[in-house]
C-alpha cells in the first residue's frame, strides 16, 4: 500500500484537524485502523471535518486505507443484485425537504400498484433475469389520505402494510425474492412480512434530531425521527431479518454528524449480527423541491466517506454506494473500499431518484474489470447470511433461496 502520510517534515500546529490533531497524527490513525486497530470517534470526527474542509490533502491516503481493508474483506470481488424495483404506493404522509417520489392522492402521478399489476411487472422481470423484486413504497400514507383509506378498505385491508404482504407474497409466488423497504415498520408488520422477503431495509439516513427541526430537510417527516429508524433497526435483528441500513450524506448534517450514524449502524449490528449492508448515499438534488438549490456532495466527499465508513465498519462489513447517483465517479467509488453497486435494474427506473439513470450492466462491469475487480451477480440476501446462518429465514425461503444461488452463495 502506499505511504499514508502525504505531508512533508515539519511544523504541523498550523494545520490541526479537530479535537487538537495534527494531519500527521490523524494519518497514523487511519493506518492502524488498516491493521486492524478499530478508529476512535474523536479521530473519525477529525477526518470527516477534515474530509469536508480540505478534501484534497486527505482524500487520496483515506481511499488507500479504505481500499486496503476493503480487499481484506472481500478481495478483488464487488457484487450487484439485478433487480425490479416495484413502487407499491408513491402516497406517503411525510414530505422531506428532497424528495420528488413522494405524491399527494389529487397528484395526477399519485399511483397505488394493484395486484394485478404487481403480478404482471414480477413476470416480466423474471423474464428479464431479475432475482430481486424491491418494494420501495411511501410511509404510513392511510394515516394521512382518508381517500387510501377508503381504497384499502374496499379491498379488505385496514394498513398499507398489511396491503405489501401480500403483494410481496404474490412475488415471492412468482419465483423472485423481495426485499422491502417501507419505511418505518412495527415488529408485527416485520414479522407479517419476513415469510415472504430474503431481506427488508431502512435507511437510517441520520441520527441527528437536529435535521427534524424547522428549515430542516425532516421538519415535515415524523417517520424520519431517529429514535423510530434505531428501534425499527433493532427490532428487526430480534426478528433475525437480514438487513440493509445506511446513510444519506449532503441534507444539512455535520460531519460528527455522519459519524455518529455510522457508528449506531456498527453498534446495532454487535446487537443482533444482522446489517447485512451499509449503504452511503449522496443527495441529489431535485426540482421543485425545497433543497433544489442545495450543492450537491462532490465526488471526493462522496468517496472519502464511503472509506472512512470502510474504516469505521470494518473489512469484513459489505458497503456499496449506488452508481446512478455517482455515474461520474465509478473509479473514485472503486478504490474506497465498497464491494458492492447494489441494485441494478435493466427493467425499471430508479423511481426515487428519476432524474439518474442506472448504468447499463455491461458498462458497470467494463468499469469495474478496469479498475481490477470482478463483477458478480449476488442474491437479495449475502452469501454470508444464506449459507452461515439459516435461522435468518422461513424454511421454504431458505430453500428457494439456496436452490438459486451457487456453491458460493451467488446468484446462479
Amino acid at each position: 500500500m502506499p505511504p499514508l502520510n502525504p505531508f512533508p517534515p515539519g511544523p504541523t500546529s498550523a494545520r490541526r484537524g479537530a479535537q487538537g490533531l495534527a494531519p500527521r497524527a490523524l494519518l497514523e490513525r487511519v493506518r492502524k485502523a488498516v491493521d486492524a486497530e478499530p478508529l476512535d470517534r474523536a479521530s473519525a470526527v477529525a477526518i470527516a471535518e477534515w474530509l469536508e474542509r480540505d478534501p484534497g490533502r486527505i482524500v487520496e491516503p483515506l481511499l488507500d486505507a479504505g481500499r486496503a481493508l476493503g480487499r481484506r474483506g472481500h478481495g478483488r470481488q464487488i457484487t450487484v443484485s439485478k433487480n425490479v424495483f416495484i413502487p407499491l404506493t408513491n402516497l406517503c404522509r411525510d414530505r422531506c425537504a428532497y424528495c420528488t417520489f413522494a405524491k399527494q392522492p389529487d397528484d395526477p402521478a399519485a399511483h397505488t400498484y394493484s395486484l394485478d399489476e404487481v403480478r404482471d411487472t414480477v413476470r416480466g422481470a423474471r423474464g428479464a433475469g431479475c432475482q430481486e423484486a424491491l418494494f420501495c413504497l411511501g410511509d404510513k400514507p392511510e394515516i394521512a389520505y382518508r381517500s387510501h383509506r377508503a381504497w384499502l378498505d374496499a379491498r379488505g385491508y385496514a394498513t398499507t402494510g398489511e396491503y405489501l404482504v401480500e403483494a410481496c407474497r404474490i412475488a415471492f409466488a412468482e419465483g423472485i425474492f423481495p426485499h422491502t423497504n417501507a419505511g418505518v415498520l412495527s415488529a408485527q408488520e416485520m414479522s407479517a412480512l419476513r415469510p415472504y422477503n430474503a431481506s427488508m431495509g431502512l435507511m437510517l439516513e441520520s441520527v441527528s434530531p437536529r435535521l427534524r427541526e424547522r428549515g430542516q430537510a425532516h421538519y415535515y417527516a415524523p417517520d424520519k425521527e431517529p429514535e423510530l429508524r434505531v428501534r425499527m433497526t433493532r427490532e428487526a435483528g430480534a426478528l433475525r431479518i437480514p438487513f440493509t441500513s445506511g446513510i444519506l450524506i449532503g441534507i444539512g448534517e455535520t460531519a460528527e454528524e455522519r459519524v455518529d450514524t455510522l457508528l449506531a449502524i456498527r453498534e446495532l449490528h454487535r446487537e443482533h449480527g444482522h446489517v447485512q449492508e451499509v449503504i452511503v448515499q449522496n443527495f441529489h438534488p431535485k426540482p421543485g423541491t425545497g433543497m433544489s438549490e442545495w450543492p450537491r456532495p462532490s465526488d471526493e466527499l462522496m468517496a472519502g466517506t464511503v472509506a472512512l465508513a470502510r474504516l469505521l465498519l470494518g473489512p469484513s462489513m459489505n458497503l456499496q454506494a449506488p452508481p446512478n447517483l455517482s455515474p461520474t465517479s465509478l473509479d473514485l467509488l472503486v478504490r474506497s473500499g465498497l464491494n458492492d453497486w447494489g441494485g441494478v435494474s435493466p427493467v425499471t427506473i430508479d423511481f426515487i431518484n428519476p432524474e439518474a439513470p442506472w448504468p447499463e450492466l455491461d458498462l458497470l462491469r467494463e468499469r469495474t474489470e478496469a479498475a481490477g475487480y470482478t463483477l458478480r451477480e449476488r442474491l437479495a440476501v449475502y452469501p454470508e447470511y444464506l449459507l452461515g446462518r439459516p435461522d435468518f429465514f422461513e424454511p421454504e425461503m431458505l430453500a428457494r433461496l439456496r436452490a438459486a444461488a451457487d456453491a458460493d452463495g451467488y446468484a446462479r
